[in-house]
């Protein structure tokens, strides 16, 4: 899989990169965990200033289509909408936090089963 991206005249280069990006992303053309070039690599292959890719590729992160994870690089983050991020975030945490208090699994996921019934059913 490879990162397609064409500049046309009209609008902005950097929205056309966060853009295409993002519907690459979206519609699985660029796989969740896909590395994406360096800000600088992408620029000089669209023939673009490195600000304007560093500009795009912010919006995209805020957005939470990619995340920075520092020097190992740019990556396609996980699709999803917000809600299903933060859900995924908090049930890490939880995850972590039953481990440390030394549940099982079992113990675990009935604590979450009667926390859903309570939240549900009120």
């Amino acid at each position: 899989m490879t990162l397609k991206i064409r500049i046309h005249d009209g609008a902005p280069p950097y929205e056309q990169v966060r853009a295409q990006i993002s519907e690459q992303a979206r519609s699985g053309a660029l796989p969740v965990g896909h590395r994406l070039p360096t800000v600088r690599a992408l620029a000089e292959s669209l023939g673009l200033a490195a600000n304007t890719v560093a500009k795009a590729y912010r919006a995209l992160e805020t957005d939470g289509v990619i995340e920075t994870r520092g020097r190992n690089g740019t990556f396609v983050a996980a699709a999803g909408s917000a809600a299903d991020r933060e859900a995924a975030g908090a049930a890490q945490g939880y995850a972590e936090r039953v481990r440390r208090l030394g549940l099982d699994e079992d113990a675990a996921l009935a604590a979450v089963r009667d926390a859903l019934r309570a939240a549900y059913e009120a």
